[in-house]
This record gives C-alpha cells, sequence and structure tokens, in this order.
C-alpha cells in the first residue's frame, strides 16, 4: 500500500485553492499570513467591481485584512453614506490627508490635494479668490464657448467628412487639456487639432501617473517602493511621467514670468482677462515650487471633465429615451429656434444652458454611476467609532469607495444600475437636493471641490453642442471597461462613429 507524501499533500491543497478561486472571484477568506492579499490581486483587473460586489454582500462597509508584515492589514472599505458623513463631515477634524496620503500622492507636491490644516485653508482661500474673480467667470464662459466652436467642432466636421473612428475620451481629455492650461497660464497648447499632436507625451504622462497612484493602493508598500528604487514596473512610468510634466510646467512658469516681467515695463498694457498664474504671481508673489505645485494639482483636477463627458456620452447612446428627451430639452430653449433646413451648426451660450434641468440630472446621474474620483482615501487621528459601528484608530486606513455607493441597492433603490436622469428632477420640475455625503462625485464637507461649478459649465457647453448637432454612435464590438486609476477612465478609450444629427 503506497501512502500519500507531503509534497502531494501540498500540491493537491495548493490545486484545491486555485480551484476555489477561479471559480468565486468574489470570495474574501482571510488566509493565515497572506490575508485576503490572494483575492485582491485575482481580481486586481476588476478592481472597481469586485470591491462593489462585497460591499453589496457585506452592508455598504467591511473590513480587508492584508498580510499581517505589511500596512494592509487593517482597512475598512466603506460606501455607507452615514460614514461618508461621518467622516467627510460630522468628525472632519480627525479624518485629515495625513503623511501617508501625501506619499502616495507625492507627485502632487504640496499643492491643496494633499494640503492639510493651516496650508490647506491658506491654498483653499487662495483658490476661491481666483475662482470667484469677475475677470475669471468671464474668462471662464468665453473660453469654454471658443474652445467649443474652434477646437472641438474642427475636428468634428473633420472626423465627419473623411468617416473616421473617433476616439472621444481622447478628444476630451485633449479639450480639458487646453482649457486648464488656458485657465492656469492665460496660454492655448492648442492641443485639440486635426493635425500632429505634439502635446500628446504631456497627455500621455497624466495617464500614467494616474495608474501609477492607483496601483500604490492595491499592492504592499514595500513593494512599489521597491520598483522605485529599482526603477522598474508602474513606478518607472510614475517617474517618467513627473520629469515629463515638470519640464511642462517649469516652461509654463518661466513663459508667464517673463511676460509678467514686460508687462510691468510696458504700463499701458490692459489685461483683458486673468489666469491663475497671473493672479498667484501679482497678489502672493509665491515661488516657482508652489506654482509647480498648484498647477499639478488644478490639472489633475480638470482631468476629471474629460472623464465625466466621456461616461455621459456613453450613456447617453446607450439610452435612446434619454436622449431624445435631452434633445428635446435643448431644442426649447428661446435661441435654439433655426431655420428650416438651415445647415449652420447650433452654439449655445452659457446663459440659455443653465435652466436646463434634464440635462442636469443626466450629468449627475452619469456622476452617480461614474464618479471621476472613484475613492478617498482617510485615516483617523484618534480612535473613533464608524456609524456602521467599525472601530478605527491611528493604524486604521479607511477607504471610501465613491463607484460603490452609486451602485448600492440600499443607498439608491432596486434601479440603482439604471441610468434614469428623472432621478435628480423634483415634482416640481426643479432640481432635486441630494445630500453631498449620499452623492460624493464633488466630495462633501470642507473639501467640497472648488471648481464644481466649473465642470458643469464645461460640460454644459460641450454636450448640448455635440447632442444638438450630431450623433454619437459607439463601435460595435468596442469593448468598454473601467480603467485601473484614480481618475476613473475607460480602459481602451471609447471609438465611435459621429453622424450629422438631421
Amino acid at each position: 500500500m503506497e501512502f500519500i507524501g507531503y509534497p502531494e499533500m501540498i500540491f493537491a491543497t495548493v490545486c484545491s485553492l486555485i480551484l476555489h478561486y477561479l471559480n468565486s472571484k468574489t470570495a474574501l477568506t482571510n488566509w493565515p499570513l497572506i490575508g485576503m492579499l490572494p483575492s485582491l490581486l485575482l481580481n486586481l483587473h476588476r478592481l472597481h467591481d469586485w470591491a462593489t460586489d462585497i460591499l453589496s454582500k457585506s452592508g455598504c462597509t467591511f473590513v480587508f485584512k492584508g498580510p499581517w508584515f505589511t500596512n494592509m492589514n487593517n482597512i475598512v472599505v466603506t460606501s455607507d453614506p452615514a460614514n461618508m458623513r461621518h467622516i467627510f463631515i460630522t468628525n472632519f477634524s480627525n479624518y485629515p490627508k495625513g503623511a501617508e496620503y501625501y506619499e502616495f500622492f507625492d507627485i502632487m507636491g504640496d499643492g491643496i490635494f494633499n494640503a492639510d490644516l493651516d496650508s490647506w485653508k491658506t491654498q483653499r482661500k487662495m483658490a476661491l479668490q481666483f475662482l470667484n474673480h469677475k475677470k475669471f467667470q468671464s474668462y471662464l464662459e468665453q473660453y469654454s464657448f471658443n474652445k467649443v466652436e474652434n477646437g472641438l467642432i474642427p475636428v468634428l466636421e473633420h472626423v465627419l467628412e473623411q468617416n473616421l473612428v473617433l476616439d472621444l475620451q481622447d478628444l476630451f481629455k485633449r479639450y480639458t487639456f487646453d482649457t486648464a492650461t488656458i485657465f492656469l497660464t492665460g496660454t492655448d497648447p492648442c492641443s485639440l487639432t486635426t493635425e500632429y499632436n505634439k502635446w500628446r507625451p504631456y497627455i500621455n504622462a497624466l495617464d500614467d501617473a494616474e495608474e501609477a497612484v492607483l496601483y500604490r493602493h492595491a499592492i504592499p508598500v514595500n513593494c512599489w517602493k521597491l520598483q522605485r528604487w529599482l526603477g522598474i514596473g508602474k513606478e518607472k512610468k510614475l517617474i517618467n511621467a513627473k520629469e515629463i510634466l515638470d519640464q511642462f510646467i517649469a516652461q509654463c512658469i518661466k513663459t508667464k514670468r517673463a511676460s509678467q516681467h514686460q508687462k510691468r515695463e510696458n504700463k499701458e498694457q490692459e489685461e483683458k482677462s486673468i489666469d491663475l498664474m497671473t493672479l498667484y504671481m501679482e497678489e502672493f508673489c509665491v515661488s516657482d515650487k508652489f506654482l509647480r505645485d498648484t498647477m499639478m494639482n488644478f490639472m489633475a483636477a480638470g482631468r476629471g471633465t474629460s472623464a465625466a463627458l466621456t461616461w455621459f456620452f456613453w450613456l447617453v447612446s446607450k439610452n435612446p429615451a434619454v436622449e431624445t428627451k435631452l434633445i428635446e430639452e435643448l431644442k426649447s430653449t428661446k435661441k435654439s429656434a433655426e431655420k428650416e433646413g438651415s445647415k449652420i451648426l447650433k452654439m449655445f451660450d452659457t446663459e440659455e444652458l443653465k435652466g436646463l434641468v434634464y440635462l442636469h440630472g443626466a450629468f449627475c446621474e452619469a456622476l452617480r454611476l461614474f464618479p471621476s474620483v472613484p475613492f478617498e482615501h482617510k485615516r483617523p487621528l484618534q480612535p473613533d467609532i464608524l456609524p456602521s459601528g467599525h472601530k478605527v484608530d491611528s493604524k486604521t486606513k479607511i477607504l471610501p469607495l465613491l463607484y460603490s455607493m452609486g451602485r448600492m441597492e440600499e443607498v439608491w433603490g432596486k434601479d440603482c444600475l439604471e441610468f434614469r436622469p428623472e432621478r435628480w428632477i423634483s415634482e416640481e420640475g426643479g432640481i432635486k437636493y441630494v445630500p453631498s455625503y449620499k452623492f460624493m462625485a464633488f466630495n462633501a464637507g470642507p473639501r467640497t471641490c472648488l471648481g464644481k461649478e466649473i465642470v458643469f459649465t464645461q460640460m454644459r457647453s460641450v454636450a448640448a453642442t455635440l447632442l444638438y448637432n450630431y450623433q454619437v454612435e459607439v463601435v460595435e464590438g468596442h469593448s468598454i471597461s473601467l480603467k485601473n486609476s484614480i481618475i476613473l477612465n475607460m480602459n481602451h478609450g471609447m471609438n465611435t462613429r459621429i453622424k450629422r444629427r438631421l
């Protein structure tokens, strides 16, 4: 009689574990020593949806246990609005960004996203002064309109005439790269063109940086630090991305300082508009390092608009009934009436778009399902108990998952996965109030996004013009999936065919 030896037993155990995970992708077994890391690694390619599946079965909160020797040993993952309210509003002072957040997002430097306490308050006050400036408000509306008319429209007309396939996500990335650079420096890089795009490396560098920072959250700290030291993997891409972006920003700062010097010499020169660098240089006399970090933070923020526009058009293309209602609302605007048979493209100004309730509801619904920033990162200063009953302390990492919260039946009802702009419209026909801790596309509490109105202004300008004049159809068979990134982009872009709307 033959006996089964230890090697055979070990081999059989390993095989059974592999089969177990292959047959149950959402399994979250806490194994000795390695914790839940195997399940995470197996589902890394579908990280957002995997976490959503677990949260939906765990009452909107679960505790992830990684290997005991890593910083992943105690992570509270939540999509519970009560927890969001507690962390971001009620007990805000106990949940700063902290040193670990700064380390993960080191490419942002000392900018407003990483800043805490007095530094954050100072930068927020400075940013508000810029965003609330009357000249900037005029600047925003003027250039949002001009960039659509002289940037987006020519590209779309070229694609239409040549019968080309257009990656709409790439188009919106270039649009936001141009507008962000204009608002920050006063100069238009003109990446939105049909010709050779010399700005492509900078746009790609932002993609690489956003992806690398996400992976820092998904693997043990020592692993990505080792990769950074060796200059390999995602960390190599991040190093290269930082170098490329720093060169671009440094040139912008150098050019702006030279123009400011020339302006002082020519006292008769009148500034017709205002950009962030101009204000910061004239009013605050800040250093180049401060300008670099500020510009990097605002450029990253601008990327959220391109992601939001991409998902909005994808959702509309999959819901013809919603598209029809949007077109009817646009046609109802007083200034949108055109002569029958006119071939002139219709452009909408900022004022006539502000009162479009259904369009605004569609934006909010797209951001509910696909928030541009899919997760947050918090760690408490003092021990605390979350409303969900979970105990946390300074060693506990908390990951509020905004993407998952938009897909929780407990939060949004049984139709939570449906695209329904009506969800945001009250019985009186106005915009329905939804608390920010339930709809966190723009964060909540004291750190609510300062650029919220800028996002809606740009989205209205782009979406109204494209919807009214063109039909957008996703190329049949083109794969749409989520990209693992701190900005919720599509993994393979959004290949589309553009047709004239008759």
